[in-house]
């Protein structure tokens, strides 16, 4: 069976439990200095390129878009040679940072540049997350990837959302506020992305 490096990834999360310990790498051990030869399943912190990025550097101007101490950048590379497959959040700007295609809806979508990768969005909650957490994909394999749940079906929590009008009173209370494991992966998604790298035809 092909060995799978689990990078970026909580230690109170399902990979080493799935993995074992020696094949995940947190922040600690610092994912940046994996050197293979497993095919991967990365995931690099996405605070400074969610949706909200910009907004947080216009408050917080030390807090500048991107810098994530190279960790995206880091994971891509990985990825790309190593083979596997790496996630992060909907919309993420390090998307276009990197010029990766943005993939559709439902289904994977090859790239035209080479063939070898591939791009897709699944709703978190299709794997058992509380909440929706649209996901965007990059794979890059010598197989094809495999389907993954399409569905679009609702969550019924939220990770964040704005509580208040613009004159300070709450239009919205966060009964529905996810507070704490928002960023943890669900263990049926984590087992579907292990099965993508452990079957890109990437190092035994």
């Amino acid at each position: 069976m092909t060995r799978v490096a689990a990078l970026f990834v909580d230690p109170k999360g399902p990979y080493p439990t799935l993995l074992g310990a020696e094949n995940c790498w947190d922040e600690a051990r610092d994912a940046r200095t994996y050197a293979g030869p497993c095919p991967v399943v990365a995931h690099p912190p996405c605070g400074r390129w969610c949706r909200l990025a910009k907004f947080v550097e216009s408050r917080h101007p030390s807090m500048k878009v991107g810098d994530d101490g190279g960790c995206f950048s880091s994971a891509l590379h990985k990825v790309r040679y190593h083979l596997g497959v790496l996630e992060h959040p909907a919309w993420s700007l390090a998307w276009g940072a990197h010029e990766l295609p943005i993939p559709p809806s439902s289904g994977w979508q090859q790239s035209l540049e080479n063939s070898m990768e591939w791009t897709c969005e699944v709703w978190q909650s299709a794997y058992g997350h509380p909440a929706s957490k649209a996901t965007w994909l990059f794979y890059k394999g010598y197989a094809a990837p495999a389907p993954m749940l399409w569905s679009h079906t609702r969550g019924s929590k939220v990770v964040a959302h704005c509580t208040k009008r613009g004159d300070g009173t709450i239009w919205r209370r966060n009964a529905d506020r996810m507070h704490s494991g928002t960023h943890l992966t669900p263990p049926a998604f984590a087992r579907a992305l292990i099965e993508l790298a452990r079957n890109c035809g990437g190092a035994p």
